[in-house]
């Protein structure tokens, strides 16, 4: 297999990789998966400990997803969604429909997160200038947010060496501090937290709302920008302003959707309805690409025009709503209801959360947080002033060198290691799972000698 990775190395540029690295740390060449495990071509296994980038939901090759995408292919593999539809997409919306906030009644299909942000963003945009609020032009965010990697995602994500060297090219938008209790912006400790974050945020809107289009935000879990988790009274804080000075809510359930933080949508912990959600990752259980962003009758109706044709909202994309990426997200949705997944994963959280307090005290942990099958560890310097580690350290580099030595991925988020799991996970494998990453931070936490 030796000749695949030279060729990979060759032909292949890859994603948030410094291809310089792959010369000491080349691509491991993946030849099958099954369940949590994926196999290389000598048959090592690795547990998928971050779900194929937090895609997979119920496990690799589940046989459900797969016979549908068989069946589906042998009558239909794609057509144009502009004046075409067919059957995958139409049981899929109305299934997506069926789980969401009930006041979501629509559903514009995509193909990957950041264009189901994309089309969120053009939608509430394009929506007040149909509605002749010509003055409404900015989005608010927030500062550890992170929503995509286009143009317009970046825009309204938070300053990051994601974006940096893009800034020329994004446009303007207003940014709030976030809810990151561990560095919490009004220095408050969280026993004693009455949610004072939110002073930034409502400021902004107070005082800009005019000018606002909507807010967008992760609910309750800010995965890349570090898996921040913050706690729902926020997150009801936000929905409530939003409402109140007439502004869009638009929630980014790309990362949190389909059980990841134990319900099937975050914005279930607070009854959050919101006037965009958008989805991808999941939706298909991480087997095909797909996205949709949802929305309400109200929004849809602002374009839906017997006489002014440019209300019509022009955007879509090639592969919008293929058929095959559809039943095998039909099919996920599914096997949710066959296999109880939800109830059956609320048996494990608990386990998950209790030995996910074991690396509390450990030497160089600064904070450990978790939601749902999420959990994370921010390493640091120190921990009495919580001094970050440079990233020209690399710490985190050199943790997930090691956990892919044993088996597991630990793929960083700079300083912060997580743990991002299937929700088909058994508690042996979990228990495995954490009892060498335990092994791992001691061993190389003590050898580097940090």
């Amino acid at each position: 297999m030796k000749k695949w990775t030279e060729k990979d190395f060759k032909y292949i540029w890859h994603p948030y990789t410094q291809m310089k690295d792959c010369q000491d740390l080349p691509p491991i060449f993946i030849k099958k998966a099954k369940g949590i495990k994926i196999y290389d071509e000598n048959n090592k296994m690795y547990y998928d400990t971050i779900s194929s980038w937090w895609c997979n939901i119920h496990g690799h090759n589940h046989q459900m997803i797969t016979q549908a995408i068989k069946k589906q292919i042998k009558s239909l593999d794609h057509v144009l969604f502009a004046g075409f539809t067919h059957k995958p997409a139409i049981l899929l919306a109305e299934n997506l429909l069926d789980v969401a906030p009930e006041n979501l009644k629509k559903v514009f299909f995509s193909d990957n997160g950041s264009t189901a942000v994309e089309a969120a963003l053009k939608m509430s945009f394009q929506y007040w200038q149909n509605k002749g609020k010509k003055e409404k032009k900015l989005f608010v965010c927030l500062d550890h947010g992170y929503h995509g990697d286009t143009i317009g995602a970046m825009s309204v994500s938070g300053d990051s060496i994601f974006n940096e060297p893009f800034k020329p090219l994004l446009f303007s938008s207003i940014k709030a501090d976030s809810p990151y209790c561990y560095r919490c912006p009004e220095k408050k400790l969280k026993k004693d937290c009455k949610i004072e974050c939110f002073q930034s945020l409502e400021s902004i809107v107070k005082k800009q709302n005019k000018k606002i289009c909507g807010l967008i935000l992760e609910p309750l879990l800010m995965a890349a920008g570090g898996m921040i988790i913050y706690p729902p009274d926020y997150l009801i804080k936000a929905a409530q302003l939003t409402k109140k000075y007439n502004i869009h809510l638009i929630v980014d359930e790309i990362a949190t959707g389909f059980g990841r933080t134990g319900k099937m949508f975050a914005c279930d912990y607070g009854n959050i309805y919101p006037d965009f959600l958008c989805l991808s990752k999941g939706i298909t259980s991480g087997v095909l690409p797909l996205g949709a962003t949802l929305t309400t009758n109200e929004i849809y109706n602002a374009f839906y025009d017997d006489y002014d044709k440019k209300k019509t909202f022009f955007h879509g994309h090639t592969f919008t709503a293929n058929p095959i990426s559809c039943s095998a997200a039909v099919a996920s949705l599914k096997i949710f209801k066959k296999e109880n997944t939800l109830k059956k994963v609320q048996s494990i959280i608990p386990f998950f959360h209790n030995q996910m307090e074991k690396f509390r005290n450990m030497d160089f942990v600064g904070d450990v947080r978790y939601i749902g099958m999420v959990g994370a560890i921010e390493l640091v310097k120190n921990k009495e002033t919580k001094e970050p580690f440079d990233f020209t350290e690399r710490i985190g580099y050199k943790l997930y060198k090691k956990g892919l030595q044993e088996g597991i991925i630990l793929r960083p988020l700079g300083n912060i290691i997580y743990l991002f799991l299937p929700l088909s996970i058994s508690q042996t494998d979990l228990e495995y799972i954490l009892n060498k990453t335990e092994k791992i931070l001691k061993n190389l936490l003590k050898v580097e000698n940090i």
